[in-house]
């Protein structure tokens, strides 16, 4: 169903657009029911807090397939946590749309990343996540060129002088506002499975002050 109410406190203007109108929440049974399960296999209730408050703000949120990630998750869902006292835990964020070689999950202080043996937080956490989907999906319809670099050509890219853009939560992919044009940074794959090419980066130009933020952003 189409998501009229209750969208997730904290986001942007921009981004409750981007919910609002493209989103939609499909039925979710959430994870509270697994509580008594998973204390029995000696996963900490705090984590199972964790990942019940998630579900509660985020489960059943289905948005339109990322620009990369092969799309993102097909929907907001949480998952059994996994990890250890030392290195800290994580939950499932969502499933995957197509077969991928790592997994999007919520790490240990709330960051929305992959992981695959290695661990990549893309953005400090999920909120940043839908902020950089509906950046993209606004830049791409205000921009008069578009232009997407790989490899090598990603880190020639001149971002001195580019603010960054706050609110995307900016870890391993970041966004950068120039005079007139949107920068997008993606690192994640090539930081996740050791694959320098991976590298991507879109440039978004020719906005004006309104394409250059959107709603009030």
């Amino acid at each position: 169903m189409a998501i009229r109410e209750k969208i997730p406190d904290g986001l942007t203007r921009r981004a409750q657009y981007f919910v609002r109108i493209h989103g939609y929440r499909i039925p979710d049974p959430g994870v509270e029911q697994h509580r008594a399960q998973w204390l029995e296999h000696g996963i900490p209730a705090a984590e199972i807090d964790r990942a019940v408050a998630y579900q509660e703000i985020w489960g059943g949120i289905a948005l339109p397939p990322s620009p990369h990630y092969d799309g993102g998750p097909s929907s907001l869902s949480a998952d059994v946590p996994e990890g250890a006292k030392a290195e800290g835990w994580w939950f499932g964020a969502g499933p995957q749309r197509t077969a991928l070689p790592y997994s999007f999950m919520i790490g240990p202080e709330g960051e929305f990343g992959i992981h695959s043996g290695t661990w990549v937080s893309l953005h400090g956490s999920i909120a940043g996540w839908v902020e950089s989907m509906a950046l993209a999906d606004h830049a791409r319809r205000c921009a008069r060129t578009i232009t997407t670099v790989t490899g090598e050509a990603v880190e020639a890219l001149q971002l001195d002088g580019l603010e960054p853009v706050l609110e995307v939560a900016g870890r391993a992919d970041t966004w950068w506002r120039g005079a007139d044009s949107l920068v997008a940074v993606y690192r994640g794959e090539a930081e996740c499975m050791l694959a320098p090419q991976c590298r991507t980066a879109t440039i978004y130009s020719g906005l004006d002050e309104w394409g250059l933020k959107g709603l009030g952003a």
